[in-house]
């Protein structure tokens, strides 16, 4: 079903986006920062997962709500 696949798609973002945290940017304006961009979030894969999770929730609502 569409609103499975889309959760799953949602959380492996999700796991994903928390494994960028250690890596060192290489590309985008964080590589500017080498070294010191370790420790925070690719915001890449943060709005990738916003967009995910919002449209499963999105999904999970209006197959519940009556139309």
């Amino acid at each position: 079903e569409l609103g499975d696949a889309l959760r799953s798609s949602a959380d492996a973002a999700a796991e994903g986006m928390r494994a960028t945290v250690p890596l060192e940017a290489r590309k985008g304006r964080a590589s500017y920062l080498g070294p010191r961009s370790v420790g925070h979030q690719d915001p890449g894969a943060t709005s990738s997962h916003m967009l995910l999770d919002v449209a499963a929730n999105t999904f999970r609502r209006r197959r519940l709500s009556p139309v």
